[in-house]
C-alpha cells in the first residue's frame, strides 16, 4: 500500500465505481478501499436476510415463511435504470452489460385521488386512458406530438415555443391541459420532483419526456430496467472494469486519516500505512468537514407476500404519488421488484418508498403509501441525511460525491459523475472515452 497513485478512490457507492472504472481506463493508477466488508457502500444490496435485520436492529430473525436468508437481495436504495438513460449507455460503452442481466420493469402508474393509474405514455394508451375526458385526451395526444416531433435543430418544431425562455405552464396552457394531466405529464413522465419546473424554460421537461418515451419504446412495458440479483450488481461490474486496467481494490480498510499539506491531498493513511496520490475521490462519510447537510430522505423497505393491488399482478412497478395529490411539496416513489428478479424468496415481493422529508414525522408523511401496498409482512424504515460538496476540489483536489436522492432513477447520480470528472480533468465528460480496449476472461472485446 505504500505507493503513489495518481488517484485514491473511498468508498464503493456506484457513483465512485464508475468513477473508478472511467479513470483506470483512461490509464490512471487506480486505489480503490472500502471501510465496509462488502461492495456499494450506500447502494449496496443486502444479503442474507438476516444481515437486513441485524441492520436496521431488529431484535429475532426473519420468520421461516421468508424462506432462506440467501435467496434475498434487497437494496438499500430503490432506484430502476432509464433504458435510454445515461447509465445504460455508460454500462453498454464499457461493456459491463457482459457481467449483468436486466428485466424490463412490467409497469409504470400515477396516483390519483387515492387510485393508482397505468401512465399513458403513447398516443394509443393515451386515448384509452380513465385518467382523462374524451377532450383532454385528445389534447394531450397533440402534445406528444409536439414533444416526439420537437428537434432543437429545427425552428419549425418548435410552434412559436422558445425553449430557452418560454416556461413550461405556458406550454400547457397552450395546449389547454389541465391540473391532473399537468400533474402526470411533469411528475410521472419528465419524472420532476416537485413543482418548480412549471415557472422553468420548458426545455429540460421537453427533454425528460423524450427520454421517458425513447425508453419506453425500447421494450414496450415501462422504461425502466432492473438488474437481477439487485443493485449491488452495478458497483461491483464497474470494480471489475477497473480491475481489469490495473485497479486495486481493499475492501474492509479502516481509513484513519486523508492527508493534506498545504491545502491539497497528498494520501491516505490506513492502518498505519499512507498511500500517496495526486488526486482523490469519495463519498461524504469520509469527508464530513467538507460536506453539507442539504435534506434527509425517508425510505421504507417493505416485504409483502402479494403484488400491489390494481397492478394488474404484475412482478414489478413503479408507483408515483404527484406531491400535490396528498398536500405535499415532493413526490413519494414507490418501486416494486420480486423473487422474478433474484431478490427475494419464491412468492415475495420487495416495495421500498421513498421520499423527502418535509416535516418532524417522516414516517407519517409516506402513509399515502403504505396503504396503498398493504398487508405489510415485515418493514425496514431509514431516515438518511442527504450531503453536498462544499468543497469543490480546486484546489484540495478532493472530489466528493453527492449522497443519493430520493429519485427513482440514475440520472441525477449520472449528472454528478459528469460533473466531477469535468472537475478532475478539466474538460467535458465525453462518453467515447469509456471505450474499453482490453480484454478479460471472457476473451477479446469485439
Amino acid at each position: 500500500m505504500n505507493e503513489e497513485y495518481d488517484v485514491i478512490v473511498l468508498g464503493t457507492g456506484l457513483t465512485e465505481c464508475i468513477l473508478s472504472g472511467i479513470m483506470s481506463v483512461k490509464g490512471k493508477k487506480v486505489l480503490h478501499m472500502d471501510r465496509n466488508s462488502y461492495y456499494g457502500a450506500e447502494s449496496a444490496s443486502i444479503t442474507p436476510l438476516e444481515d437486513l435485520y441485524k441492520r436496521f436492529s431488529l431484535p429475532g430473525k426473519p420468520s421461516e415463511s421468508m424462506g432462506k436468508g440467501r435467496d434475498w437481495n434487497v437494496d438499500l436504495i430503490p432506484k430502476f435504470l432509464m433504458a435510454n438513460g445515461q447509465l445504460v449507455r455508460m454500462l453498454l460503452i464499457t461493456k459491463v452489460t457482459k457481467y449483468l442481466d436486466f428485466k424490463v420493469i412490467e409497469g409504470s402508474y400515477v396516483y390519483k385521488k387515492g387510485k393508482i393509474y397505468k401512465v399513458p405514455s403513447t398516443e394509443a394508451e393515451a386515448l384509452s386512458s380513465s385518467l382523462m375526458g374524451l377532450f383532454e385526451k385528445r389534447r394531450f395526444k397533440n402534445f406528444l406530438q409536439f414533444v416526439a416531433k420537437y428537434d432543437p435543430e429545427d425552428p419549425k418544431t418548435m410552434e412559436g415555443i422558445d425553449p430557452t425562455k418560454t416556461p413550461m405552464r405556458d406550454v400547457f396552457a397552450k395546449f389547454s391541459l389541465g391540473q391532473d394531466v399537468m400533474d402526470f405529464t411533469g411528475h410521472s413522465l419528465a419524472l420532476h420532483r416537485t413543482d418548480d419546473y412549471l415557472d422553468q424554460p420548458c426545455l429540460d421537461t421537453i427533454k425528460r419526456i423524450k427520454l421517458y418515451s425513447e425508453s419506453l419504446a425500447m421494450h414496450g412495458k415501462s422504461p425502466y430496467l432492473y438488474p437481477l440479483y439487485g443493485l449491488g450488481e452495478l458497483p461491483q461490474g464497474f470494480a471489475r472494469l477497473s480491475a481489469i486496467y490495473g485497479g486495486t481494490y481493499m475492501l474492509n480498510k479502516p481509513i484513519e486519516e486523508i492527508v493534506v499539506e498545504d491545502g491539497k491531498v497528498v494520501g491516505v493513511k490506513s492502518e498505519g500505512e499512507i498511500a500517496r496520490c495526486k488526486q482523490l475521490i469519495c463519498d461524504p462519510s469520509y469527508a464530513m468537514d467538507r460536506a453539507t447537510k442539504v435534506g434527509q430522505v425517508i425510505r421504507a423497505i417493505c416485504i409483502l407476500n402479494h403484488p400491489i393491488a390494481n397492478t394488474g399482478d404484475v412482478n414489478s412497478c413503479q408507483i408515483i404519488i404527484p406531491q400535490s395529490q396528498v398536500g405535499r411539496k415532493h413526490d413519494i416513489y414507490v418501486c416494486l421488484v420480486s423473487f422474478a428478479h433474484n431478490v427475494a424468496a419464491q412468492g415475495k415481493y420487495i416495495a421500498i418508498i421513498s421520499t423527502t422529508v418535509e416535516t418532524s414525522d417522516p414516517e407519517k408523511e409516506i402513509e399515502s403509501a403504505l396503504e396503498l401496498i398493504k398487508p405489510i409482512e415485515q418493514k425496514f424504515v431509514s431516515v438518511s441525511d442527504q450531503y453536498a460538496p462544499t468543497d469543490m476540489g480546486t484546489d484540495s483536489q478532493m472530489f466528493i460525491s453527492r449522497t443519493y436522492d430520493a429519485t427513482t432513477h440514475f440520472e441525477t447520480t449520472c449528472d454528478d459523475i459528469k460533473d466531477i470528472y469535468q472537475r478532475m480533468t478539466g474538460s467535458e465528460f465525453d462518453f467515447s472515452e469509456m471505450e474499453r480496449t482490453k480484454q478479460d476472461c471472457f476473451g477479446d472485446v469485439e
